[in-house]
């Protein structure tokens, strides 16, 4: 009798062992939030077309060197999507006569909220909202005794939108994608018109050197067409990137004009959020 009362025992214990388990697992917490992020970083080179009639009247066209992280994060609670870019980029140019040489450098920095459309049963996704924009960066024009450095500095509201096709190319699963952003309304710093840095920051004489920015007097554009290949669970990324950056300011005109190839690599995760009963 002893031995059956002991069997029965450990087969009741060996019963309860799941449930307490799954109690600990599933009873304790709960699932908040789920969010799936899709992180690129990409590597462009291109070819770059400069004026700044505050160094120079002429036009510089050279190479520019580019890095672009990209991050979406998608929820499945909600149909908002947020958006994170960084950008860096250097540049070398030169005059028409080949004897001037500028050197150029920025940081750009996006945050964007985008609303989600999703049509075709999700094979079509439609972003559109807005990014808030930052820009720090410099000029240089090697040939200038007077006046050699331009900064560059702004912030501004864009709206943004995306468009993303998947479908497959034979096994290889594929999306398409374009992006597009244009600034509409900021500020941006700028010399005035024969006003020089000295003036500025060590004399203090401010000139409206804060700008209010809009389509009329910084027409610019970035945008981007991208295709991503799946390849034995890795997913590349690859395409054109075109960034246009105008201003005409208190008297002055600049521009940039980049036309880049991009290539990187995607990842996709999932984050999942758990809250205690």
């Amino acid at each position: 009798m002893r031995t059956i009362r002991t069997f029965l025992f450990v087969v009741a214990l060996a019963a309860a062992l799941p449930v307490c388990s799954q109690e600990t697992t599933y009873g304790l917490d709960t699932l908040v939030s789920r969010k799936t992020v899709t992180s690129t970083k990409l590597f462009g080179i291109g070819y770059t077309e400069l004026l700044d009639t505050y160094l120079s009247p002429g036009h510089y066209t050279g190479p520019e060197l580019r890095f672009l992280s990209h991050i979406i994060r998608d929820y499945d609670d909600k149909p908002v999507s947020k958006l994170i870019l960084h950008q860096a980029f250097l540049t070398s140019a030169e005059n028409k006569a080949k004897n001037a040489t500028e050197l150029g450098g920025m940081y750009s920095f996006s945050y964007g909220l985008l609303y989600n459309w999703n049509f075709l049963d999700g094979n079509i996704n439609l972003k559109a909202g807005a990014t808030a924009d930052g820009d720090l960066g410099f000029l240089y024009n090697m040939r200038n005794g007077n006046n050699p450095f331009q900064l560059r500095a702004a912030v501004h509201l864009s709206p943004t939108a995306a468009v993303t096709f998947n479908t497959h190319l034979g096994n290889f699963p594929l999306s398409l994608r374009y992006e597009v952003a244009a600034p509409l309304v900021g500020l941006m710093f700028s010399p005035n018109y024969g006003q020089s840095y000295y003036e500025i920051f060590d004399r203090h004489d401010h000139d409206h050197n804060l700008v209010f920015t809009h389509p009329f007097n910084t027409p610019s554009l970035r945008h981007m067409l991208t295709m991503d290949i799946t390849v034995m669970r890795q997913t590349f990324r690859m395409g054109y990137l075109g960034d246009v950056r105008q201003a005409k300011v208190n008297d002055l005109r600049q521009h940039q004009y980049t036309h880049s190839l991009v290539i990187g690599w995607v990842k996709h995760f999932k984050l999942v959020k758990l809250s205690p009963r």
